[in-house]
């Protein structure tokens, strides 16, 4: 009965705007000169934000306008400083700044733990660059860098058509050293809209390692276990490293084939929560998933390699993101007690991780995730079942806010969004 509340107010927004970051990658090809320009300005970045860092230690800054100001200074007193173009060095800067800030919300939220104390930065693999310091072409194959490191033109190579967007609305222009080259990376500002039918069902997402997750319907999708299945190259190639000696040639290009191995493993598992996240949000209008703590889970050493190959968190992060394009509701739900309540009457009926089977006392004998997975929808529709026909008559869509954490009410958080402006902040980078 909720959840037609839902499905009735859901079919009056069939288009949802967001005002998004897209970040496009492309592959960058050059001579070995250029390829030292990049490695010199992103040694520059890394030297930039950790004398950042120390004047902030030191007592001399207390905003991120005195960072900017101490750029200038930099580039007076160190020649290498001022080769690099002047908002990259501001780009620096704010990123020394950002670990700040994340240090002082930690404290007044009070987590657990470390509060993460800024540290001076040991390997750094990217520069940024704003508005200024490169120049697109008119083909949009090839960028050419401006500035005094002596990185020139490079050409790009990739699936997206920059002819679709503005050169306006490139708003960043990163270069990220990977294990396989360097890469040019273009932040974009667009208003994505996504015109989606309501398909009236709503689903509760049971992550497992046997399987990937367990629906509420009793649908499994298979664990890809991506490094499990390279995890005897990454041995071999391991092995190359250990016994090539330190500092030589042979050994950096042993580390080299390492980073690709791990690499790849990374790119597949981004593929499989992208393409998996995007289907689940398009086939269902309310999503409801377990609020995991991973970093306590990892504690756990016999199932730390596993938890981290599964990446629930990253499947997550892509279901929030979609939910948001796609005005759909997404829920993450305590996951305290799922597997031991009673999908059916609500008796906690205690097993152990070894039993697999849900057998109550009521005669309800189910799969232990399927019984999961229902509580977790349970529970998901509960948090957003009296938020009323109100909501239309704010002009509210649900992509403003998609994602609801359980215990809170969703009228409240809309109704707080209306003091907010309702787009993303252009700074916050959403991937592609």
């Amino acid at each position: 009965m909720c959840y037609h509340k839902i499905v009735v107010i859901r079919e009056g927004f069939a288009k949802c705007k967001q005002r998004i970051m897209l970040v496009l990658e492309f592959k960058s090809y050059g001579k070995a000169a250029q390829f030292n320009g990049i490695d010199e300005a992103i040694r520059t970045t890394q030297f930039i934000r950790n004398k950042s860092i120390r004047l902030w230690m030191d007592g001399g800054a207390k905003s991120c306008f005195d960072l900017n100001k101490y750029c200038a200074v930099l580039a007076k007193e160190f020649d290498f400083a001022n080769k690099l173009n002047s908002q990259a060095r501001q780009s620096a800067s704010e990123r020394a700044w950002s670990s700040i800030t994340r240090f002082y919300d930690n404290c007044k939220k009070q987590i657990p733990g470390k509060k993460g104390f800024p540290q001076f930065q040991k390997d750094c693999r990217s520069v940024e660059y704003k508005t200024s310091g490169w120049k697109l072409a008119d083909d949009r194959k090839s960028i050419t860098f401006t500035d005094k490191c002596g990185i020139g033109r490079l050409k790009l190579k990739g699936t997206r058509d920059l002819h679709f967007y503005q050169p306006d609305q490139i708003k960043r222009v990163r270069l990220v050293k990977r294990a396989d080259g360097y890469s040019v990376q273009f932040c974009v500002s667009v208003d994505r809209i996504e015109t989606v039918e309501p398909s009236g069902s709503a689903i509760g997402l049971d992550a497992g390692l046997n399987d990937f997750y367990t629906d509420s319907n009793n649908q499994t999708v298979n664990n890809p276990r991506f490094l499990r299945k390279g995890e005897r190259r990454l041995k071999k190639a391991q092995k190359r490293v250990s016994k090539r000696v330190k500092g030589s040639i042979n050994r950096r290009k042993a580390r080299q084939v390492l980073g690709k191995r791990h690499l790849k493993i990374s790119r597949q598992r981004k593929d499989h929560a992208v393409k998996l996240a995007r289907c689940v949000i398009t086939s269902n209008d309310v999503v409801a998933y377990e609020d995991l703590r991973i970093k306590n889970m990892v504690r756990n050493h016999c199932l730390a390699k596993s938890i981290n190959d599964a990446s629930w968190y990253q499947f997550r992060v892509w279901l929030e993101y979609f939910g948001k394009v796609f005005g759909k509701i997404t829920i993450a739900v305590t996951p305290n007690g799922t597997s031991q309540e009673c999908s059916q009457c609500g008796t906690m009926v205690k097993k152990s991780l070894s039993t697999r089977t849900h057998a109550c006392q009521c005669g309800c004998v189910l799969d232990r995730d399927h019984n999961a997975a229902r509580n977790i929808l349970s529970r998901g529709l509960s948090t957003v079942g009296h938020t009323g026909t109100s909501m239309l008559d704010m002009g509210i869509a649900w992509g403003d806010e998609a994602s609801t954490h359980a215990g809170a009410n969703l009228l409240e958080q809309a109704l707080s969004e209306i003091q907010e402006s309702p787009w993303l902040q252009p700074g916050e980078c959403q991937p592609v």
